[in-house]
């Protein structure tokens, strides 16, 4: 089985370090995003466009990943789905999104709409940093290298941690 990088692609900022890791484990990507964002395919990435809709990228990514399939996205919800058809899920900075957090997480996002829908609103996220980038590019690179040693059909723990 080839290894197979899916990435919800809308506001990806790294999607140029997904490919050249890819390039490099020989991995097949496939970028799906809105049709308000240009992509361009180039060999070994596959580029989906779906409608505007905030959940069509979700939508089709839902339907098409694999178990087995890495994931890289920032949306908790389409991370829950991911890891509940098997996939292994990555976050922009190379957070990996497990069985063990995705429930604190999912609370966490909850307990904050709260507060922002009784108008206490925060800072909003982190500005995403060269420091991000390269904690993503190691976290997928790790697992990727995890993947390629196993046996096809092993399931390996998720152990991608960050150091």
């Amino acid at each position: 089985m080839a290894l197979a990088i899916v990435v919800d692609a809308d506001a990806c900022p790294v999607k140029q370090e997904i490919i050249q890791a890819a390039r490099r484990f020989q991995a097949h990507v496939l970028m799906v995003a809105s049709l308000d964002h240009r992509l361009a395919e180039e060999p070994g990435v596959t580029v989906v466009q779906v409608d505007r809709s905030d959940q069509s990228a979700d939508l089709y990514i839902a339907n098409h990943l694999a178990p087995g399939n890495i994931l890289v996205t920032q949306d908790f919800g389409l991370a829950t789905i991911g890891l509940a058809k098997r996939a292994f899920v990555l976050s922009n900075r190379g957070q990996e999104y497990t069985d063990e957090n995705i429930d604190f997480l999912l609370e966490s996002r909850h307990e904050h709409a709260k507060k922002r829908r009784s108008g206490h609103y925060g800072k909003g996220p982190k500005p995403f940093t060269a420091q991000d980038r390269e904690r993503f590019l190691h976290s997928l690179t790790k697992l990727l290298q995890s993947l390629q040693e196993n046996k096809p059909g092993e399931r390996i723990s998720n152990t991608c941690q960050l150091e």
